[in-house]
């Protein structure tokens, strides 16, 4: 049964657990990198036990890079959301991105 993280700030994703999501803790750049690499290896097994991965934004905006390495895999789906201090619009950047890969063209 695959599981969904959560990756950023203490402050921001620590009201994940209360709804049993497993949550990751970062300070810097560098721990936010290893920890997503991490969490979206497969394990023993022949796919990777996280299906979803939220990141803050915050993270992600640092992550680019290390992000796009999993945008045209199945599992994991990275997916952005806004931190303690608000969103950035990249979530919905992304997001709008993904319709218009999927659709064609720009519907917004």
């Amino acid at each position: 049964m695959y599981k969904i993280a959560v990756l950023g700030d203490r402050d921001s994703v620590m009201g994940f657990k209360a709804l049993g999501l497993d949550t990751y803790f970062v300070e810097d750049a560098e721990q936010a990198r290893h920890t997503l690499h991490q969490l979206a290896r497969p394990s023993a097994g022949a796919q990777a036990e996280y299906a979803i991965i939220y990141i803050t934004e915050q993270l992600a905006s640092v992550l680019r890079a290390d992000i796009d390495k999993y945008k045209t895999s199945v599992t994991p789906a990275v997916i952005l959301i806004p931190g303690k201090t608000g969103s950035l619009g990249l979530g919905a950047q992304a997001l709008q991105s993904a319709v218009e890969r999927a659709v064609g063209a720009d519907i917004g």
